[in-house]
């Protein structure tokens, strides 16, 4: 278990670390616990989740080697200043044992693409103005239109509603290509994430071809404010550390490989690093300055905003509520077809793909004066082939989420607080 303080200068014992970022010359003061490259379980935390479980659940519990969960829950208690201090508790938590990340990725960049979105701002750019991909390499794609939106032109806001709302994984290659991925990491290498690697859209391209990022335009009533040229990363990974995932899978030509698939060179987002980072939008003041995040005010409310809205309350873009329920992105409450309590509200990012399903989320119920935070990955291939979209997220992976996600937040209404939250600065008017 670790804990820390919202003002983490003030918090007595509080280790710093220094490492060295890769690929780029200087040492950062890191806040958090340095990880051990072992798994690190709380058993305050695990008997807690065996206690309540079903026994579906203690079945996943019991077999970590076929399911490889990891699970992070962070209890928040305020003090009379209403500042919150944190107690995180873990569960088979490693960063020596990868899981796909998927969508999940779309939050780091949805986050660094406001803060390029503010540098910007001298050429009278903003996150609502239209935003104009063209093309100048192989593969690449043009967008110059956008029907989701109000005025028929995407944006970088309207990327990002559509990322939180339902995940949409064009709006993530749009925000890659604007932020490019040498960009990108660098400035998650800055931040103190030496761990996150992000190497490709979410289409099918090579290794190269994931280097090259497309020109953009920024323009407001037929006039260029800002014109992005074309920009090759040359930037080196460390893919020291294999990743080999199942005992099969399915190539572009729907031919079965016998052999594990490969993720060695593909996206790497620590589930502890993802918790950080969504902890630094949630709470500023608990990282020190170096590694906030540079948003505006306004900038932090939107995305609070659409990380929080469910389908349903969106107008621009429009969606059918039949597919896109309210849970259909909030892995940790899943309520099925029905709504979601009113009082409560989930900040998160989920992601699933090739059989993991991963979620990164703090919750609010405004009616009880509970918060905290849960994120976990866990993987559902039954058949162990990958590529063949035949996944066990119905049967085991949405049912665990949702289990897990219904303990703690059950604990959480009977735990006894000192001082209860005021959590107003997270309420939001979604009409």
């Amino acid at each position: 278990m670790v804990r820390w303080s919202y003002y983490n200068r003030q918090a007595p014992g509080m280790a710093r670390f220094a490492f060295f970022l890769r690929g780029a010359l200087m040492v950062l003061l890191f806040p958090f616990t340095l990880p051990s490259a072992a798994q690190t379980t709380d058993s305050f935390f695990e008997r807690l989740l065996r206690s309540k479980g079903s026994p579906a659940l203690l079945h996943v519990l019991d077999n970590p080697d076929s399911f490889r969960y990891q699970l992070i829950y962070t209890r928040i208690d305020r003090d009379r200043q209403n500042r919150p201090h944190f107690q995180r508790y873990r569960l088979r938590v490693s960063r020596n044992e990868y899981f796909n990340p998927a969508s999940t990725v779309k939050m780091p960049l949805a986050f660094l693409a406001l803060e390029r979105m503010d540098s910007l701002g001298q050429y009278g750019v903003d996150r609502n103005t239209a935003m104009l991909t063209d093309s100048a390499y192989e593969d690449q794609t043009r967008v110059y239109a956008d029907s989701s939106s109000a005025n028929g032109l995407p944006s970088v806001a309207q990327y990002i509603r559509k990322i939180f709302l339902v995940s949409d994984n064009d709006a993530y290659t749009r925000l890659y290509e604007f932020l490019g991925q040498e960009g990108i990491n660098r400035r998650l290498w800055q931040l103190g994430y030496p761990d996150i690697r992000i190497t490709r859209r979410f289409v099918p391209m090579d290794e190269e071809h994931n280097r090259h990022t497309n020109p953009i335009r920024f323009v407001r009533d037929g006039q260029i404010l800002y014109s992005q040229p074309p920009a090759f990363s040359r930037i080196s990974f460390d893919f020291s550390r294999p990743a080999l995932i199942g005992n099969g899978y399915l190539d572009r030509r729907d031919s079965l490989i016998h052999a594990p698939m490969d993720f060695t060179r593909h996206n790497n987002f620590p589930l502890e690093d993802g918790q950080r980072l969504l902890q630094s939008l949630l709470f500023p003041l608990s990282v020190p300055e170096q590694q906030r995040l540079r948003l505006s005010a306004d900038d932090r409310k939107f995305l609070l905003q659409y990380m929080s809205e469910y389908p349903r309350e969106s107008t621009w873009p429009k969606y059918d509520t039949a597919e896109f329920f309210d849970s259909y992105a909030k892995f940790l409450f899943k309520s099925g077809r029905s709504r979601i309590p009113a009082s409560v509200r989930i900040f998160n990012k989920p992601g699933w793909a090739y059989g993991f399903l991963t979620d990164i989320a703090y919750f609010v119920d405004f009616d009880h004066h509970v918060e905290f935070m849960l994120s976990g990955t866990i993987y559902t291939n039954r058949d162990g082939v990958l590529n063949d979209y035949k996944y066990d997220y119905d049967d085991v992976g949405y049912p665990f989420f949702q289990e897990i996600g219904r303990i703690i937040y059950d604990y959480e209404l009977t735990r006894k607080r000192k001082n209860p939250p005021d959590l107003s600065e997270f309420r939001f008017d979604y009409r």
